[in-house]
């Protein structure tokens, strides 16, 4: 009797304490479902100003990119209409995949031809991995005359790499910082004691100054910059303005070029104002939608 009572006590624990874990797991299920979310965005454009965000082109969606910088000489009369000097930059850029984006260029000024990858690293849970990772590549090829007649002009010596891993972090809903590790190997450096492998740092950021307009800056530190030649850190400062497929930034900045090889380590104005280190640049986005789903 007394053995049948404890088999009939334990039974009934036993079928309490299942009871009570599978609610307790349920509660933990759902806790969990909720808190698995996306990281949300932390920028808007694909670019903070003159260097690339973390954002990437959703898939079908092409944008249309021109760039423009504006500056003055530092001679007397010698102002034509708005300013002496432009630098214009046409490039194109498809959304791939929703995580994989493929563009290309072409810059007046320094006459370099650029396209890169951009793959933005998946992750849904913001608790294992709270910000996002972008991987970027660029490559470009310098078509201007090579200075040194020492050198051999060879299709390979005019080719440059650009390798960035993209990291930002959507701080509070209205601002967002990333940092940008960056690699850059130029097949040939401008003298034969320059380095043709250089290490840098850049660091953005975006606050949010409405539902349609944003304070933006950016700054690349080169830790090991050319010394043939004196070179400044690029910074840049500005707004970005949305209006639905059209995207426009604004901003004033000491770096003359626009592809990531050439802005970091050949930037020769400090950014004062005194001509011609400031310059006034101009970028417009405009954004085609392929599949009209996209747009909904």
């Amino acid at each position: 009797m007394k053995i049948r009572i404890a088999f009939t006590t334990a039974m009934v624990l036993l079928t309490v304490s299942r009871s009570f874990s599978q609610d307790l797991l349920e509660i933990l299920e759902s806790e969990t479902s909720k808190a698995t979310q996306f990281i949300p965005a932390t920028f808007k454009m694909t670019r903070i100003t003159i260097g690339h965000s973390t954002e990437v082109r959703s898939k079908g969606i092409l944008e249309v990119f021109v760039a423009n910088r504006f500056w003055n000489l530092p001679v007397e009369r010698s102002q034509s209409f708005i300013a002496d000097r432009m630098s214009s930059r046409i490039a194109l850029e498809y959304g791939i995949s929703d995580n994989l984006t493929f563009g290309g260029g072409a810059t007046t000024f320094d006459g370099l031809f650029d396209a890169h990858l951009k793959y933005r690293i998946p992750t849904k849970n913001a608790g294992v991995l709270p910000f996002r990772v972008t991987l970027f590549q660029n490559f470009s090829y310098d078509s201007s005359p090579i200075a040194n007649q020492a050198i051999a002009d060879d299709f390979s010596d005019r080719l440059a790499f650009t390798s960035q891993v993209l990291l930002s972090k959507k701080v509070t809903k209205d601002f967002s910082f990333q940092l940008a590790p960056t690699y850059v190997h130029k097949s040939l450096g401008t003298q034969p004691n320059d380095p043709t492998n250089f290490f840098a740092l850049g660091v953005g950021a975006r606050y949010k100054l409405g539902s349609h307009l944003s304070l933006v800056s950016e700054y690349y530190h080169t830790v090991n910059p050319i010394e043939s030649f004196e070179t400044h850190d690029p910074f840049a400062i500005g707004v970005n303005w949305e209006l639905g497929d059209v995207l426009l930034q604004f901003m004033l900045t000491n770096a003359v070029n626009m592809v990531e090889d050439t802005f970091i380590t050949q930037t020769r104005n400090n950014f004062n104002f005194r001509n011609p280190n400031l310059n006034f640049g101009f970028n417009a986005t405009y954004v085609i939608h392929f599949k009209n789903k996209l747009k909904k």
